[in-house]
């Protein structure tokens, strides 16, 4: 079933993100970049030369090559493709039977392609820590922060964010690299965050911070780990 298409809108800029709570800084020895539901079937419910993609797409292939430069590691989620009804559960009553069989749908865009050290992992839930390892690999690294971009703003990447606080892992919730439903959905989830679970930020600004944070301690942020390893 096709998603319904969503209406180009502007993304909220650095003047109009909420007041933060806390003043977390994401440091390349402590983060992960997760990369979240970028993929052809919920994309392709967006205009394709028209924001919010025109901007997010962007923005989230300029984090990667930051972190990659600062040896943070990236982790996408993806739904899969033809799910049976008991994994797809209430998820069902909600959206449908969700992505199809194709060879298409279920595949994160080209333009965000997942390099080979990175990783994949299926998703069945909002939160990208649902059915997933996603905890484990993060303490296996001896990482405790989480940098989300992707879609959607107000459903899986906030439930991700809630769930990274209840588990004592910092997120980081990037408004200009997130597309959503609707303005409105968009700019709710960020003083959600802000107010309850994140910081709320910038792509421009969490890449900045990486840079200073890799020229403090150059030797930690250095070091090229595999998150799948």
């Amino acid at each position: 079933m096709a998603m319904a298409r969503i209406a180009p809108y502007a993304l909220p800029d650095a003047s109009e993100l909420p007041e933060n709570r806390v003043a977390w800084t994401p440091d390349p020895a402590r983060a992960v970049l997760l990369v979240h539901d970028m993929q052809n079937y919920f994309v392709d419910a967006y205009e394709p030369d028209r924001a919010p993609m025109t901007e997010v797409i962007p923005r989230i292939d300029a984090l990667r090559r930051a972190c990659a430069r600062v040896g943070v590691p990236v982790v996408f989620s993806a739904q899969p493709p033809a799910q049976a009804p008991e994994d797809r559960a209430l998820l069902q009553d909600f959206w449908g039977s969700g992505i199809g069989a194709g060879p298409r749908e279920h595949r994160i865009i080209d333009a965000l392609a997942p390099n080979e050290d990175d990783v994949v992992l299926t998703k069945w839930r909002y939160s990208a820590f649902q059915r997933t390892d996603l905890r484990e690999r993060l303490h296996a690294l001896g990482r405790d922060q989480l940098i989300i971009t992707g879609i959607y703003a107000n459903i899986g990447c906030l439930m991700t964010a809630c769930e990274a606080f209840m588990q004592d892992v910092q997120s980081f919730f990037v408004g200009d690299a997130m597309a959503d439903l609707s303005p409105e959905e968009h700019r709710l989830a960020l003083r959600w965050a802000a107010q309850r679970c994140a910081v709320t930020t910038t792509a421009e600004r969490v890449t900045a911070q990486l840079g200073a944070g890799a020229r403090r301690d150059p030797v930690a942020a250095g070091r090229a780990v595999r998150v799948g390893a």
